[in-house]
Parts: C-alpha cells; structure tokens; sequence
C-alpha cells in the first residue's frame, strides 16, 4: 500500500550542495535505522542552472572540485536524446552529479537533515561523474555502504564502511565496470559473505543478477548468474537487486527492480534458497510494485519505481522508493503476502 501523501521527499525540501547547482532529481534511498531513527541515504543529482544557448554539466576534477563543463546547445556533435545522458565528440557525460545525503525520521515518513552529519562526495578519479544508488547494510555492527561509482572509465561497484556515520573507511572498488546494483547479505551463510550485483554484458549475456562470496568482505570470488531477463515480460531488459535480502522460514525473499524494452520500472521479488542463495525458488510472473499514481508515471525519467532501501518489522516492510527519477515515496509491504503470490507463481 502506497503512502497516501506521496511523495514524501521532493527537490524542493533539501538545499543544494554549493549556490551554483540545482537539485534536479532525489533517487532511490539506502534505508538503515541509527540511534533510535529511521535514517534515508538519499541520492541527490544536481546540475548547473542551464542558460540559454547552452549545455552545462558538472565533474570532478583531479582535486576533487566539482567543475563545468559548457557545451554550445545548437553543436552537431552534441546528442541530447536520453535526459539522464550527453553525448558530446563520441564521449558520454551524465547531465546531473549525484551525492548522498543523510536524512532522519521518529515516524518514518518526515525526514530531516541532522546537523553534523555531512554529506557524502565522490572521493577521486573513478568517482569523477558520481556515487549513485546506495546499498545499506548492516553487517555484524558495522554498516555497510555499497553504491555506484561513475566516471569516464564506467560503472563500477564502491564499498564503504562506519559505525558512526562520521567516519569512513574506504574499501576503494571492489567490483569493476561495469557493474552496479550491488548489496550484501546481512548475515554470513555459514562460513561466507555474499553480495547480489549486476554486471552487463550487452554483445553476449544481458544485464542479469550475479551473486558472489567472500570470507573477508574485500575478495570476492565463485561468482554465480542467479537470475536473466526474460523475453516478453515485465523484466526483459535488465534487472538487479533492491537491497540485503529477507530471511524467512522459506528462504531469502529479494525485491528486485526489473525493465522493459520501453524502460517502464517494475518491482518483483524472488525467493532464494536458505542455505545456497545462488538458487532461486521462485520468481514473480508479474510485479509487485508497477508505475501507475501520476508522481510515478511522470517526472525526470517516467515510468519508473526502483528500490535499494527498506526496513522489515515482523510482516511489514516499509519499503522506500524512487519515483520517475524525480521524488523519494512509501509503500508498505507484507512479506506473507509476497510469498503467497510466489508460491502460486511456481
């Protein structure tokens, strides 16, 4: 069930990060409780106020300053058709940054920025586009950050870790482009770690979800495919994990994002094996989650609910979304009621 004043976090309700940028989208929050609160890891894509005759887009540089890059908007060399992409002399630049924010809440649907809590940057040349679409996990007492790191080399996977939320330590990338949709377990399954993510292969493969195992947290090896797109489906065109998988008396219930060809955003859910999580035991046939109130259908990118953030307590799971691109929503969720309809989707 949908929250019923979605959305509940817009572009307007946070400030951007210097004078000289605009927040043009809120995206697709890592979600983790601290210090008694229901806590929001935000994605916040900004870019530079457009003037006219022109296109602007920011980038790190090599001191970690975000600069901009002006291009004359009427170039023959300049390709503007994807919004979220630039095209420019055979190179692909983002049209936003994005950064983490940190956001709090005593009722889990108003959210606040907490002083002394900062922001979280891009930190060096394989961050120079941006950190995008946080994982959270919390992992034996220490929370887990596993995101998106972009740059002119691709899309890799990034991890960092805190116990306070003020200081870091930085595993640099631990998986390399181009790869993304990354997220942990929350517990070993026995003596193993393991992580979901999505690497692409667009000539020989597809954008399928993989799994892997490590017994430190920094190698990862036995990399497995766990599930494909289908054709003709809801999910034809790529799919990857939300964040750490459920347990259950079942198995491990994963919410998933999946797309079509026409890139419509869907949420299904699989159920993995308890003690082998590379085998699936069941799989939606149809969404759990699909675009259809106005603040989903259109926005920056529309037709689109991605998740990489919830929170279970018993049955329910608050479940925190992005909605076209644009806006952060709710949903609740009951984890009986997914696994009902899994058992009759076998």
């Amino acid at each position: 069930m949908r929250y019923a004043n979605n959305p509940i976090l817009t572009p307007r309700d946070l400030a951007p990060s210097q004078e000289s940028m605009k927040i043009e989208c809120l995206l697709n929050p890592g979600v983790f409780r601290f210090d008694g609160k229901t806590w929001l890891l935000i994605r916040v894509a900004e870019r530079p106020e457009q003037r006219e005759g022109e296109i602007s887009f920011p980038l790190l540089d090599d001191a970690n300053r975000i600069t901009v890059m002006r291009v004359p908007s009427s170039s023959p060399e300049l390709d503007l058709s994807d919004p979220r992409v630039i095209s420019y002399k055979g190179s692909d630049y983002l049209t936003t940054m994005s950064h983490l924010r940190l956001m709090s809440s005593t009722d889990g649907v108003r959210f606040v920025e907490e002083p002394g809590y900062g922001p979280v940057f891009g930190s060096d040349a394989y961050e120079s586009y941006g950190i995008e679409d946080c994982r959270v996990t919390l992992l034996e007492g220490t929370y887990y950050l596993t995101y998106t790191a972009v740059a002119a080399n691709g899309v890799a996977v990034r991890m960092r870790s805190t116990t306070d939320w003020k200081r870091f330590t930085d595993y640099g990338l631990v998986l390399p482009p181009h790869n993304k949709d990354c997220t942990l377990f929350d517990e070993r399954i026995g003596d193993l770690y393991y992580m979901l993510h999505r690497p692409s292969s667009p000539e020989i493969g597809g954008n399928y979800i993989w799994i892997a195992e490590s017994r430190d947290l920094r190698h990862w090896g036995n990399h497995r495919c766990v599930a494909r797109t289908r054709k003709g489906m809801w999910d034809s065109a790529r799919i990857g994990a939300g964040c750490a998988p459920i347990r259950t008396g079942e198995g491990w219930l994963m919410i998933y994002h999946g797309a079509d060809g026409d890139n419509r955003y869907c949420l299904g859910a699989m159920l993995l094996d308890a003690a082998d999580p590379s085998k699936v035991l069941a799989r939606s046939d149809r969404p759990i989650m699909e675009p259809s109130a106005p603040y989903e259908l259109t926005g920056f990118f529309g037709n689109v609910i991605f998740t990489n953030g919830h929170l279970v307590d018993g049955d329910r799971i608050a479940l925190y979304y992005g909605a076209s691109d644009k806006v952060i929503c709710r949903a609740d969720l009951s984890v009986g009621e997914i696994l009902e309809n899994l058992r009759k989707d076998l």
